[in-house]
Protein backbone atom coordinates (compact mmCIF):
# COMPACT_ATOMS: atom_id res chain seq x y z
CA UNK A 1 0.00 0.00 0.00
CA UNK A 2 1.14 3.43 -1.03
CA UNK A 3 2.25 5.50 1.75
CA UNK A 4 0.00 8.52 0.65
CA UNK A 5 -2.85 6.27 1.02
CA UNK A 6 -2.42 5.40 4.15
CA UNK A 7 -1.79 8.57 4.84
CA UNK A 8 -5.98 8.61 4.38
CA UNK A 9 -6.75 6.05 6.92
CA UNK A 10 -6.36 6.99 10.57
CA UNK A 11 -7.19 5.67 14.30
CA UNK A 12 -8.19 7.27 17.43
CA UNK A 13 -9.16 5.39 20.55
CA UNK A 14 -10.73 8.13 21.90
CA UNK A 15 -13.01 8.47 18.61
CA UNK A 16 -15.35 6.12 16.63
CA UNK A 17 -14.39 3.08 19.50
CA UNK A 18 -10.85 3.10 17.80
CA UNK A 19 -11.91 1.88 14.51
CA UNK A 20 -10.25 2.45 11.53
CA UNK A 21 -11.94 5.97 9.21
CA UNK A 22 -11.29 7.97 6.67
CA UNK A 23 -8.74 10.94 8.19
CA UNK A 24 -11.06 13.70 8.56
CA UNK A 25 -14.10 12.07 9.04
CA UNK A 26 -16.41 10.10 11.39
CA UNK A 27 -16.42 7.70 8.15
CA UNK A 28 -15.47 3.79 9.51
CA UNK A 29 -13.35 2.24 6.58
CA UNK A 30 -15.45 -0.95 7.22
CA UNK A 31 -18.96 1.02 5.64
CA UNK A 32 -16.89 2.28 2.46
CA UNK A 33 -15.53 -1.93 2.37
CA UNK A 34 -18.99 -2.62 2.51
CA UNK A 35 -20.22 -0.27 -0.50
CA UNK A 36 -17.46 -1.54 -2.30
CA UNK A 37 -18.07 -5.48 -1.48
CA UNK A 38 -22.07 -4.55 -2.83
CA UNK A 39 -20.82 -2.88 -5.92
CA UNK A 40 -20.25 0.61 -5.81
CA UNK A 41 -17.57 2.29 -7.38
CA UNK A 42 -15.25 5.03 -5.64
CA UNK A 43 -16.91 7.63 -7.59
CA UNK A 44 -20.50 6.47 -6.71
CA UNK A 45 -19.49 5.94 -2.25
CA UNK A 46 -17.97 9.82 -2.83
CA UNK A 47 -21.50 10.84 -3.98
CA UNK A 48 -22.87 9.45 -1.38
CA UNK A 49 -20.83 10.55 1.49
CA UNK A 50 -19.73 14.36 0.84
CA UNK A 51 -17.12 14.23 3.11
CA UNK A 52 -15.40 11.08 0.84
CA UNK A 53 -12.98 11.70 -2.26
CA UNK A 54 -12.57 8.34 -4.78
CA UNK A 55 -9.14 8.40 -3.36
CA UNK A 56 -10.37 8.08 -0.13
CA UNK A 57 -12.45 4.62 -1.58
CA UNK A 58 -9.46 3.62 -3.17
CA UNK A 59 -7.10 4.07 0.34
CA UNK A 60 -9.90 2.16 2.12
CA UNK A 61 -9.65 -0.84 -0.28
CA UNK A 62 -5.88 -0.74 -0.29
CA UNK A 63 -5.74 -0.35 3.88
CA UNK A 64 -8.64 -3.94 3.62
CA UNK A 65 -6.33 -6.11 1.51
CA UNK A 66 -3.14 -4.78 3.88
CA UNK A 67 -5.19 -6.22 6.40
CA UNK A 68 -6.25 -9.20 4.64
CA UNK A 69 -2.65 -10.01 4.28
CA UNK A 70 -2.23 -9.68 7.85
CA UNK A 71 -4.62 -11.70 9.24
CA UNK A 72 -6.05 -14.79 8.17
CA UNK A 73 -9.30 -15.72 9.04
CA UNK A 74 -10.66 -19.53 8.39
CA UNK A 75 -13.81 -19.88 6.33
CA UNK A 76 -15.77 -22.85 6.44
CA UNK A 77 -17.39 -24.40 3.54
CA UNK A 78 -21.08 -23.76 2.88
Amino acid sequence: MRSERLGLISTDPAGMSGQAVIAGTRVPVSVVLDCLAAGRSAERIASQYPTLTSEDARAAAAYGALLAREELVPLSPE
